[in-house]
Parts: structure tokens; sequence; C-alpha cells
């Protein structure tokens, strides 16, 4: 597999630099010192660029002097038909020369400028994969997706608009303002100059006015994007609640603040449209009334007033443009800039300097002392300390908030502990990398939720690249390969949006099957067996205990029924340790565990007895239908 080189770092942009500080971030992508094939596509087009620009500001003189030949008195007949036409063929090249060589410059300049955008969108997507689990909970997927869109179609524009258009529109006001004073006097010159200077002012006024306007319109936008994703990603608990025409109220509130502030963009439009056109007209009018005074006292040539006139409108063509290009620019800075925020968040865990692999020699796992929060005035875990022996199995229980799942995700180091210690075989995890320390532990979470892609792909991201025996003896051992292979398509089949086309039980065998493909020294079973039912429940842990064999094991459990063999189970309460003892020493010590335990097998008592009532009521309604419908 192909992978990139390592990009260019993206810091937020300074609050005093703005544009030119967005663009000093982004020069390292338009002039990238690995990739040779992509400067000398920048060098070229830059080339084509000045002579296009050149090219523009020659052309109207031939179309001048066509001009005074066709008007010219006492030519004799063949000059005075050949060279005009001569002449309009020159200024034809020209005019078809600057579009030519405009569009060498975008073919060439094309691939770099789509080289940075996929660059940047890469660099964005590890620098989220890479920030902290608290940031992702904290964050909606729905609008943090259409940030990163907006953000790198931002980036694009700047790259183009910035370079292609701003810069060469500013060089051709030079030259035009050079050609008029060394032609005319420096009084059009100035004339000119004033009249683009009020025009830009006028632009960059009035795009300020409309950039608060912008920015709400995207704010609607974000938060309508937000709530449709959030109400379609849980599609089933809408249906459950008959909720529809609610979620259709909330987003249509959303929507109609966004309907308001688009009217509202479309409004200022037209107003900076008009302001531009009646400026630059104004302008204009004022340089053709000197050319056709200078042209009436004599001092000009019919050609000299036609020269003024396609400066002016090619000067206007680009001038035009830049200011919808401004407005382009400085939506590009908006969607950027938010983008820059999330590559301005620092992960919260991240790789001490020197850190080193986890070497797994045993796999012994040992919590020493290990306190942990998410609030401070809340306290999750107080001391805590356990030690998993090699190839053994510890069952961590307790009452809903003890902190259970803390504990795997502490393991995971998905955060930081506030005090003491996570060793495996001796070594802080603290101080080893996040990859090495990941790939030594394999987790079967209780929310299980799959790519919406093939039974394949979600067991083969264990371990990327498997062999298909392998996916399916996986498979086997998660007691799924039977089903598979009843489904039309087979390992082919598609599980939908999160898995939703399989059942609860069918999606965590699949966890299952791709945790033991992953084969790590270390099993998480995070109440890996609470969504199936008994008959599987039961061989779903054989299967378990056949994985585990040999395997440090840490069993998060919440139904009392799957621990029972574990080698230890350590009880939970209030983040401390209450109990701690193996599931028959728990019992007769009548403590904690014994009630839970008591308490539900009273339960699953009490379940067995309605579901055989209700099979009694089944079964005697059916005696009574049928003996009514025998006329008994």
């Amino acid at each position: 597999m192909k992978h990139l080189a390592p990009a260019a770092p993206v810091l937020p942009p300074a609050a005093d630099g703005g544009h030119l500080a967005v663009l000093r971030q982004l020069l390292p992508y338009l002039w990238p010192k690995d990739r040779a094939d992509l400067r000398w596509r920048v060098a070229v087009a830059m080339l084509a660029l000045f002579a296009s620009k050149i090219v523009t500001v020659w052309a109207p003189f031939a179309y001048k002097h066509a001009v005074d030949a066709l008007t010219a008195a006492g030519n004799p007949a063949a000059v005075a038909v050949a060279v005009p036409v001569a002449l309009i063929v020159a200024y034809a090249v020209g005019r078809v020369m600057m579009v030519v060589l405009a569009q060498i410059r975008d073919a060439l300049f094309a691939r770099v400028g789509q080289h940075a955008v996929r660059e940047l969108s890469v660099k964005t997507f590890r620098h989220l994969h890479a920030l902290s689990l608290r940031f992702h909970l904290d964050r909606r997927t729905g609008g943090l997706a259409r940030v990163i869109s907006r953000g790198t179609n931002g980036i694009d524009t700047l790259l183009r608009y910035s370079l292609f258009n701003t810069f060469p529109t500013l060089l051709e006001l030079l030259l035009v303002c050079g050609i008029l004073a060394w032609n005319f006097g420096w009084l059009y010159a100035v004339v000119v100059f004033v009249t683009v200077v009020v025009y830009i002012a006028f632009t960059y006024s009035a795009t300020e006015w409309r950039i608060g306007i912008r920015r709400s319109m995207n704010d609607a936008d974000t938060d309508a994007s937000t709530k449709a994703v959030d109400s379609l990603l849980n599609y089933e608990t809408v249906k459950y609640f008959n909720n529809e025409e609610h979620e259709a109220v909330r987003f249509d509130r959303s929507m109609q603040k966004y309907e308001k502030a688009a009217i509202r963009t479309w409004v200022s439009l037209a107003v900076l449209n008009s302001g531009q056109a009646l400026l630059f007209t104004v302008g204009l009018g004022i340089v053709m009334l000197m050319s056709a005074y200078e042209v009436a006292a004599g001092r000009q040539t019919v050609g000299d007033f036609v020269l003024v006139n396609a400066l002016m409108i090619q000067l206007y063509l680009p001038l035009n443009f830049m200011g919808s290009v401004y407005r382009d620019i400085r939506q590009g800075l908006i969607d950027v800039e938010e983008m820059f925020k999330v590559l301005a968040v620092g992960p919260e865990i991240a790789d001490r300097p020197g850190a080193t692999p986890l070497k797994v020699t045993a796999g012994e796992v040992r919590f020493d002392e290990v306190s942990f929060h998410y609030d401070r005035e809340r306290p999750i875990l107080r001391h805590v300390s356990f030690t998993v022996p090699p190839g053994r199995s510890v069952a961590i229980v307790g009452p809903s908030g003890a902190g259970k799942s803390t504990i795997s995700r502490l393991l995971y180091r998905f955060y930081e502990v506030a005090g003491g210690r996570i060793l495996i075989d001796g070594q802080d995890i603290a101080g080893v990398t996040q990859r090495s320390l990941r790939n030594a532990i394999g987790m079967v979470p209780q929310d299980t939720v799959l790519f919406n892609d093939t039974i394949r792909y979600n067991i083969e991201y264990g371990r990327p690249g498997a062999a298909q025996a392998e996916i399916e003896a996986a498979a086997k051992l998660a007691r799924i390969h039977e089903f598979v292979l009843t489904l039309p398509k087979g390992y082919d089949t598609i599980v939908g949006e999160r898995g939703l086309k399989l059942s609860g039980g069918e999606k965590q065998r699949v966890s299952i099957a791709r945790t033991i493909l992953k084969a790590p020294p270390i099993l998480v079973l995070d109440e890996a067996t609470s969504a199936l039912d008994t008959m599987t429940e039961q061989e779903i842990q054989a299967a378990l205990r056949q994985v585990s064999k040999d395997r440090t094991t840490l069993v998060i459990a919440h139904r009392l029924s799957t621990i029972v063999d574990a080698d230890e189970i350590i009880v939970l309460e209030k983040g401390r340790i209450v109990e701690r003892g193996d599931h028959k020493t728990l019992l007769d010590h009548r403590g904690v565990y014994a009630r839970m335990w008591n308490r539900q097998r009273e339960a699953d008592e009490a379940r067995r007895r309605l579901a055989e009532a209700a099979d009694e009521r089944g079964v005697t309604a059916e005696s009574r239908a049928r003996a009514e419908a025998t006329g008994r």
C-alpha cells in the first residue's frame, strides 16, 4: 500500500496575519521539497502566467494600429487592406494566446493544487484519529464532517485564486498604469489607479459586511446538517417513539435560519455587484472623455481612443472577477479557519518523548493504586490495585457507574490516569507507544458498531490483509460462520449503517470474530455477550474460553453467570474494590457479590416464570380456538 509522505505542519492562522498567515502555511504544499515533478509544474505555470499577462496588454496595440490603418488617408490600396488585415489577425492570435496560456497554467497547476488538498485532507483525517476519545464524545459527527468538507474546499479556493487570480490582476493593473502613463501621460494612470483603489476599498468593506451574514448561514447549515445526520443515525429510535414530525420540525427550524441568512446573502451580493459596476463605469467614463477630448484636439488618433478603451475593458474583466475572487477567498478563509481550529487541537493522549514499543513477554497486567476522574468533583476510580496474571482471567463486576468500563478505557490509554500506574509485564503503559500498546490488546466492546461494508471487511478489520481461510476460521470460533453461509451473498453481505441489518447477537459475534482474528496476547471483554440469547451466550462463552486459553483476559461483566469460571472476580463499588476472590469464595462471604448474585437469580427466575406463563396462555388460547372451530 502506498503511503503519503509526511505533510508540513499546519498551525492555526495568526490573529494578525490573516490571509498572508494562511498562505505562508500553505506555501510548503505549493512548493513541496520532496516532489520535483510538482515544483517544475509550478515554475512552468508561473511562466505561462507572466506570458499571458504580457500578451494581454500587447493585444490592444494591434487593435489600435489596425484602427489607425483603416482611418488613415492617402495609403495605397494594397497597404490599406493588407496592413489592417495583418494587424487584425495579430490581435486575434493575441486573444487566443491569452486563453491558451491561461489554460496551460491551470492544467499544469491542477495536479499541484489537488495534491495539496489531498495532503491536507489526509493530514486532517489522521489528526482526527489522533485526538482523544473525550474530543470525539464532545463533538457531533455531522457538524464535524461538514466543517472538514468545507475546509478542504476552502483550501483549493485559496491556492488557486490567491496565486492565479489576485496576483495576476495586480500585475495587469501595474502594466496598464505604466502603459497609459508612458503613452498618454501620468494623469490617465492616476485616474485608473484611483478608480481601482476606490473599487477595491468598496469591495473590501462590502465583503466584510457580508462575512457576518455568510458566517451565520454557515452556522445554520452546520446545525441543520448535524440534526439531519443525528436523526438518520438514530432512525430506529425515531420510529420507536413515532417522532418523525418532531424531527422534521427541528430540521425545519434550522433550515428557516439558513433560509433567512441565504436571502440576506443574495441581497447583499446584488448591492455589491451594483456598486462595483457603478464605480468602474465612472472611472471608465472619465478616461474615455479625456481621450475623446485629445482626439478632438488632434493630439491623439482614433486608434489611441480605441486602445484606451480596450485596456480599460480588459482590466475590468479580471478586476470584476477579482471582486468575486476576493469574496471566495474570504469565504475560503472562514471555512479553513474552522478546520484549522480542529487541527490546532492537540491530542490529549500523546506518546512521550523517547516512548518505546511495548514488549509483551508473559502478558501480565497490573493496576497499581490507579485513580481517575472525568471531573475533579466526581472521582470514578479510587486507588484501585489488582493484577491479571499471565494466561489467567480476572472479571470486574459492580453496579452501574462503579467504574468498570473506565478500567478498559484506561488500559487502552484513551485517558491518562490521575494517579497510580498501569503496567504490562512491568512496563508502564504511559511510557510506551500507543500503537504497540493497542496492538497487544483485543477488545470486544459492549456496544458493537460495524462499518457499512461487508461481513468479510468487518471481520478482516481485526487484521487487514488476512486470508479468507483465516477469516472463516475466526468466524467459526465466534459461531457466526454457519449463519453467514445462509446469506445470499455470504461474506460479501453488506451489514448496513452501524451494522443495523444484523441482529444484536450477530453484530456481537462479528465483533468477537475480528478480535479472534487479531489474535492479541491480552483480551478485554466488555459485556461481550450482553446482546446474546441464553443458548447463543453459552456457545460464545465456550468459544471465548477457548480463545482466552493461554491469554491474559480482563472481563467487564454485568451478567454474573458469564464469569463464574473466572480465576478472580473483583467487585467495584463507588470506584473502590470492596471484594475479591473466586465465585465460590465470594458467595460464601455473603457480601456485595452474593447480594448481586441473588438479585440476578431472582430476576432470571421471574423472567422464566413469566415466559412459562405466556407459553401456557398461548397453549390454552390455541386449545380454546381449536375447540370452537370443531364445535365442541
